[in-house]
């Protein structure tokens, strides 16, 4: 991750900005970001979990490691984070734990079939969590952007039209940041398109069609 657009804003917003590195595959990096950032404000109300990495390749050309490092990054580094959090928002009784999740959770997606595994057992993850927390005040949600043009999408073939900028999408999901709706979509336009793909699934196979080229 470049954190340049971060510590630009630091430099402006120096009591209200903090950045701090962290390897969410080390627990030992997660819990000394958590500490820190604990001894700076003294709580922490809010997380954001948006690590992510995709190996685009078919099935057949990728190998174990491959899917495992994205495991251990889309799914674990997400637990790690919540792991090390969730103490403090029970105790302080109140927080907001966002989970970055996508529709191939549900539709799936040739080529990314490591990366579309991650974010159905996100979505599975957080389903049950938000059952074991119903009696507290932190609240757990999934939050499902559109499809982003992002370096982890740079290798897929998608038409301009079916991608939106990252700041477009950051602004309109920062302006949902303290919701507790269990699933989260930055418009309607969003909502609709997770609809449709998950009702009529043929759909969501001829946009992706062609996305991702099998070397055989």
């Amino acid at each position: 991750m470049n954190g340049d657009n971060v510590l630009d804003v630091h430099d402006d917003l120096s009591a209200r900005v903090r950045y701090y590195e962290c390897d969410v595959t080390d627990t030992d990096d997660v819990n000394t970001a958590v500490d820190e950032i604990i001894g700076q404000w003294g709580r922490i109300d809010i997380l954001v979990n948006n690590a992510g990495v995709a190996r685009v390749g078919f099935f057949q050309e990728r190998s174990p490691a491959d899917t495992r490092r994205e495991f251990e990054v889309n799914f674990f580094g997400y637990q790690r984070l919540i792991r090390a959090v969730l103490p403090h928002m029970r105790a302080q009784e109140t927080g907001i734990i966002h989970n970055m999740c996508s529709g191939t959770a549900d539709t799936g997606h040739a080529g990314l079939t490591g990366y579309s595994a991650t974010k159905g057992a996100i979505k599975a993850f957080v389903r049950s969590l938000r059952l074991e927390l119903r009696d507290t005040d932190v609240s757990c949600t999934l939050m499902i952007p559109p499809s982003t043009n992002t370096g982890m999408t740079a290798e897929l073939e998608y038409p301009e039209w079916m991608t939106v900028e990252p700041e477009e999408v950051g602004r309109t999901l920062a302006e949902k940041i303290y919701s507790t709706e269990p699933v989260i979509t930055p418009d309607m336009t969003t909502r609709i398109g997770l609809s449709l793909t998950r009702r009529f699934p043929f759909l969501w196979r001829r946009m992706t069609e062609g996305t991702v080229k099998n070397s055989e």
